[in-house]
Formats: C-alpha cells, sequence, structure tokens
C-alpha cells in the first residue's frame, strides 16, 4: 500500500482518483490543488508517490514537478495530462516524472501505472 498525495485543480479529479486509488488499496494522504499547494504538502506529509496535473493556476505541474524533485531526487510523481499536452508530457518526463496518464482516467490505467513505478 502507497501513500499517495493528489494534486489537481479540479476537485472532481481529486475525488475520482481517491476513490480509484482507494478501491486499488492505496491510502490518499493528502491533495494539492496547484502546484505550490502539492510541494509544500509533499514536504509535510512525505507520500510515496504524487499524482501531478499538468495544467493548474499558480504553478504548473511541471514546475512543481522540478520543485520537488530538486528537494528530493527520489520523489516519485505520475503527471496526469489531458489529451493534447504531448509537449508538457515530454517536459515532465525530462523533469523526472516516472509515468503520465492521460484524462479521462481509467481504473486499469492507474492500476498499471502505479505497478510500474511502486
Amino acid at each position: 500500500m502507497a501513500k499517495i498525495l493528489v494534486t489537481d485543480d479540479a476537485a472532481f479529479m481529486r475525488m475520482q482518483l481517491k476513490d480509484i486509488l482507494g478501491k486499488l488499496g492505496h491510502e490518499v494522504v493528502g491533495e494539492a490543488e496547484n502546484g505550490q499547494d502539492a510541494i509544500e504538502k509533499y514536504a509535510e506529509l512525505q507520500p510515496d508517490l504524487v499524482t501531478m496535473d499538468i495544467t493548474m493556476p499558480e504553478l504548473d505541474g511541471v514546475e512543481a514537478l522540478k520543485a520537488i524533485k530538486q528537494k528530493d531526487a527520489g520523489a516519485t510523481v505520475i503527471m496526469c495530462s489531458a489529451m493534447g499536452q504531448q509537449d508538457r508530457v515530454v517536459e515532465a518526463i525530462q523533469a523526472g516524472a516516472k509515468d503520465f496518464i492521460v484524462k479521462p482516467f481509467t481504473p486499469d490505467r492507474i492500476e498499471e501505472a502505479l505497478n510500474k513505478v511502486l
């Protein structure tokens, strides 16, 4: 079982992810609604894994990923993106993201990504 921080600016997306992750037997230890929030909660909660939306207000997911990786090179982050954000996904992978999931999420794809990175 992994401790997971869910980051997305849309509350319904966080709820959907929490629900899927819970059913897969993982514990969501926190939620963040933007990149700045994610950086602070990561430091506070020390989760095993972060799901990170790419497009968010204040600080986007790629910038937040870079900041988290600077503080903890071993951080495990899976990016979540809408279709058509391939260029940002490539940037995120180069910045150290372990995998990415395209919205809308399917439980199978989330499980596959978790199995790959954990």
